[in-house]
């Protein structure tokens, strides 16, 4: 047989579409060549597949070879192909059986010994090859990753032999293993932060609906240690969200273990980033910052510290949940379905009030740095103050994360019943619908909104929140308690209102 088909995936951001490497064996001068739109990591593949086979034993045929991967107009980058050009090449040459080659898809970078090396963004190619049911023979580099689908279909190799050995049914291969870690992390606690009672509650607030947070308050005060705790207390990742984000990292080259892989993940990047850092870029696009926190927490601290337009770059993302980059070789769209948390200083040197050696309008300049339509993302703004005196002698503990965490689950179970998405993700249909107030509480809403100059978006995340905690109390309706409660977290608002006046 002159011809054989095998199949693969390449990577186009978390999506994996199939190409099929046909290859085709003819009469005339030796040549090997690659067609199909392959970049320069491809066409290098013919030397790398050359020698492998023939250090591997096997004959390479002294025919006109030609390898093209279809579809033709859809960019192949890096060496995930190498496997299956060289199994092509075999079956097409009758070096290895071609009956069972069809229900398999085969991924690895191929040494010039023959060794399989690891690819990036196996686990997006190995689920939509689960889907279509055909198994995945990959490098044991990535079995790693591959054992968190729990397919035992799904088989890893080390050399290209073991792959032949296999497709003769000489030898068995191994089904994935979990990576162990022996280290132990870190156990981060709400119990840890030392008073801020109410900070902690805005927190419980946040994770039971997906709000986003922003804690404002002089240096020292434990804004960093709040953000921080916050995946203590957010529901776990449920199987398909773990993958989504397992996904993400796989196609970055990030490791993903199965040891706490369905705790939200918590990105905190430097406020120097780029706005191609946060959101994702590069004539290559990979994903950034917020789709690397997709279904976790993202949180910028000292926010007047980045760039204006690297904030403004996240409104679009936190609205819709997705970030779509355009190059000239198409476009890529990411994930990004992240809760914001911010920290700032509320002034140049890090005071107000009495306290402060600032003036008002050197005040304003400096939160100027943050436009108004992203300050107005933010669901909660919270005051952070400086303990009063005698808290830190105080040895009575707070509540633990998993207590906190017990009553978070329960609101959120509420809103899953009733809405499928938390709170945060309600549209203005929906929040009519659940969020229904008499009129004198319409009335008190409508007059505070005007009294602390708010737009419309800050009112709907108003009844947001006050939705969020009539769930924590148990209440069906939202009324004046809610809505007075809700509205005690506009600290940003209160303090802008006051420089101003």
């Amino acid at each position: 047989m002159s011809l054989a088909v095998v199949y693969s995936r390449a990577k186009v951001g978390v999506e994996a579409p199939l190409v099929n490497v046909e290859v085709h064996l003819s009469n005339g001068l030796p040549a090997f060549s690659i067609v199909g739109l392959p970049e320069a990591s491809v066409r290098e593949s013919r030397d790398r597949v050359r020698s492998a086979l023939i250090n591997a034993g096997f004959e390479f045929p002294a025919k006109r070879i030609t390898v093209n991967l279809a579809p033709a107009d859809l960019p192949k980058e890096g060496g995930r192909f190498d496997l299956a050009i060289a199994i092509g090449i075999l079956a097409a040459s009758e070096q290895v059986p071609t009956q069972f080659i069809s229900g398999y898809e085969f991924y690895g970078e191929l040494a010039l010994s023959g060794s399989l090396r690891k690819v990036l963004g196996i686990l997006p190619a190995a689920l939509a090859a689960n889907k279509v049911k055909r198994q995945v023979i990959a490098s044991a580099q990535n079995q790693h990753e591959l054992a968190l689908l729990e397919n035992p279909d799904n088989k890893v190799a080390s050399q290209l032999l073991e792959v032949t050995a296999f497709l003769h049914g000489q030898h068995a291969l191994e089904t994935p293993q979990p990576m162990v870690e022996l280290s132990v992390t870190e156990h981060l606690d709400l119990q840890d932060v030392i008073g801020q009672s109410f900070a902690k509650r805005a927190l419980e607030i946040a994770a039971a609906g997906g709000h986003n947070i922003l804690f404002v308050g002089p240096p020292g005060t434990g804004k960093t240690m709040l953000a921080s705790r916050l995946p203590t207390i957010l529901p776990q990742l449920t199987i398909e969200e773990a993958l989504e984000v397992a996904a993400v990292h796989s196609t970055c080259g990030a490791s993903v273990s199965q040891q706490g892989w369905r705790t939200p993940p918590f990105r905190s990047p430097h406020h120097s980033s780029s706005s191609v850092a946060l959101v994702g870029g590069g004539s290559n696009p990979r994903p950034g910052d917020i789709s690397l926190a997709h279904r976790g927490v993202l949180f910028l601290d000292e926010m007047t510290e980045f760039e204006r337009k690297v904030l403004d770059s996240l409104r679009e993302p936190m609205e819709s949940g997705n970030i779509s980059i355009s190059r000239a070789a198409g476009k890529v769209n990411f994930p990004a379905n992240f809760q914001l948390v911010g920290a700032l200083n509320p002034s140049p040197c890090g005071e107000v009030g009495e306290h402060s050696r600032s003036t008002p309008d050197q005040i304003l300049k400096y939160l100027s740095k943050i436009s108004g339509p992203f300050l107005d993302r933010f669901d909660l703004t919270i005051d952070v103050p400086r303990l009063p005196k005698g808290t830190m002698s105080d040895n009575t503990l707070g509540e633990s994360s998993a207590a906190v965490r017990e009553r978070v689950n329960n609101a959120r179970e509420i809103m899953l019943r009733r809405q499928q998405r938390p709170n945060a993700q309600l549209s203005g249909k929906a929040l009519a619908s659940y969020c229904q107030l008499t009129e004198e509480d319409s009335q008190f809403l409508e007059m505070a909104i005007e009294k602390l100059h708010l737009s419309m978006r800050a009112y709907h995340r108003i009844l947001k929140v006050a939705r969020t905690v009539a769930d924590l109390s148990g209440s069906e309706i939202v009324n004046r308690q809610h809505l007075s409660e809700a509205l005690g977290y506009r600290a940003m608002d209160r303090l802008l209102n006051s420089l101003r006046n």
